[in-house]
């Protein structure tokens, strides 16, 4: 059986995903900010989102009508970085009993 976060959250999206281990952590819900880059005669898009304080970036630039590729990218990227971060908190709250 998997312990993993991201397969034990019921959510079918990333971003689904990321809000309620968001509500399970009784921390604020993610937000989401749509950043663009000018490429040439093109524009790249891709998301960042904000999550205790913590912005991460999607890993990957997007066409305009992915956008919500891009959101779902950062939502996987942040409910990882949580995950882990979850994970290190309590090992570092353990070792100081």
């Amino acid at each position: 059986m998997s312990t993993s976060s991201s397969s034990s959250y019921s959510g079918s999206t990333w971003q689904e995903r990321l809000e309620e281990a968001c509500r399970d952590a009784q921390i604020m819900p993610p937000t989401f900010q749509i950043v663009s880059d000018r490429r040439g005669g093109r524009t790249a898009w891709s998301s960042q989102v904000t999550i205790q304080g913590q912005t991460l970036a999607a890993r990957y630039w997007y066409d305009g009508k992915n956008l919500n590729n891009a959101k779902e990218d950062a939502a996987e990227c942040a409910l990882n970085w949580l995950s882990t971060s979850s994970n290190a908190s309590h090992v570092r709250n353990w070792s100081t009993w």
